[in-house]
């Protein structure tokens, strides 16, 4: 006698579920999330590893946890991040690590 198959959807820990991690994102980053996730199932469809997904899924269910921590602090981290990628200059008010690093004698 063979058990029935289960329609109910697998147990993921709380929030680490694709599903959840993108609900958790802002607006302006679904479109990355979903990129980087379908490229991480093609991936895992040729190689026959979950390595990348698994990866992929940890990696954005930090920026979830820190979007859902702060939404406008995270959204003020990832302008910054841009500017500094678009210039490279760092954000205004912003020392270079070496500097704070020198000025506490490390």
């Amino acid at each position: 006698m063979s058990t029935p198959a289960s329609t109910d959807e697998p147990k993921y820990p709380s929030g680490t579920s694709p599903a959840a991690i993108r609900a958790a994102l802002l607006p302006e980053d679904v479109p990355r999330f979903d990129r980087d996730y379908r490229h991480a199932l093609d991936v895992a469809r040729e190689a026959l590893s979950l390595t990348d997904l698994v990866e992929t899924l940890e990696s954005w269910r930090r920026i979830a946890w820190s979007t859902q921590a702060d939404p406008a602090a995270h959204r003020r981290m990832v302008q910054a991040a841009e500017h500094t990628q678009r210039t490279g200059e760092p954000p205004a008010g912003t020392r270079p690590w070496n500097s704070l690093k020198s000025e506490l004698g490390l």
